[in-house]
């Protein structure tokens, strides 16, 4: 009897990373018009925002039950314990199909987790699981310990431009415009796994340092990766890790990590972040 561990394309993971580290991804669909593609099966990263940057706006969808059905069939055939970690249920119903496929197949030893994060901070909850997987810990711990760190898991971006948070709803047009006039950043963070803006700033070196300070105010874990992300755009991302170091905080060579389909289509290009476990 094996764990199997399964995530969604949320994670941004690559495929290179997806097939050494020995878990499964199912992905989200990304609509370009009547067009429709697996995130991270058949469009990449670079060709999803050579898309966006064109001004073509996609939509996404979250993966059908069925997705879920098949993996969860096939593993209690096996016989084998399956843990999901998956996109926070505030932003994509891809938890729901997930309950759904797992009442349909009537097997108990599927664990369904809401990370209720999205893109690199999902990341850190599946890479404990798998490290604790690979330690041989047994299903129950490793929900246990990955639900535990769940709200200790902490994310602060900052966005180049309002434009795609307009298009998308979140904003109207005209106060998207004028952000973008006065060169208006707005800095975001999870919260109970909403996003959910903490700030604002006029320029991206004032944002760079307005993130720092809270970073600095309560400093991540020594016991666990920091990570930076960026969306297309390293600038931005490089720019904020000088700032850090600037500041006092050097946290080694930076571990970049793009961000994907799935979340890059809310906050577009130039975007960037850090992602940390706090201090317990």
């Amino acid at each position: 009897m094996a764990i199997q561990i399964i995530t969604d394309s949320a994670a941004d993971y690559t495929v290179a990373e997806i097939q050494k580290n020995n878990f499964l991804c199912v992905p989200m669909s990304i609509n370009f018009g009547k067009e429709t593609y697996a995130d991270g099966v058949d469009i990449t990263r670079d060709e999803f925002y050579e898309r966006l940057e064109k001004g073509e706006y996609p939509t996404t969808s979250q993966p059908s039950p069925a997705a879920f059905l098949k993996l969860f069939e096939e593993a209690k055939k096996a016989g084998d314990e399956v843990i999901a970690i998956l996109i926070s249920g505030e932003l994509s119903g891809t938890c729901q199909g997930a309950e759904l496929a797992k009442q349909m197949v009537d097997y108990e030893k599927i664990y369904i987790i809401d990370s209720r994060h999205a893109t690199v901070s999902m990341r850190i909850l599946v890479n404990h699981a798998i490290r604790m997987r690979r330690e041989g810990c047994s299903a129950k711990e490793i929900v246990e310990a990955v639900e535990a760190l769940r709200d200790r898991v902490t994310l602060f971006a900052g966005l180049n431009t309002l434009e795609y948070l307009a298009k998308g709803g979140r904003l109207s047009k005209g106060q998207a415009n004028l952000g973008n006039l006065v060169n208006l950043k707005p800095l975001i963070t999870f919260s109970d796994g909403k996003v959910v803006v903490c700030g604002k700033q006029i320029g991206s070196r004032r944002a760079f340092k307005q993130i720092a300070k809270l970073v600095q105010a309560d400093m991540p874990d020594p016991d666990y990766p920091v990570y930076f992300l960026y969306t297309y755009d390293k600038t931005n991302c490089l720019g904020f890790v000088a700032t850090l170091k600037n500041m006092g905080m050097d946290f080694g060579r930076p571990r970049l990590r793009g961000v994907g389909a799935t979340i890059g289509t809310h906050i577009g290009a130039g975007a960037f972040g850090i992602v940390y476990v706090k201090k317990a």
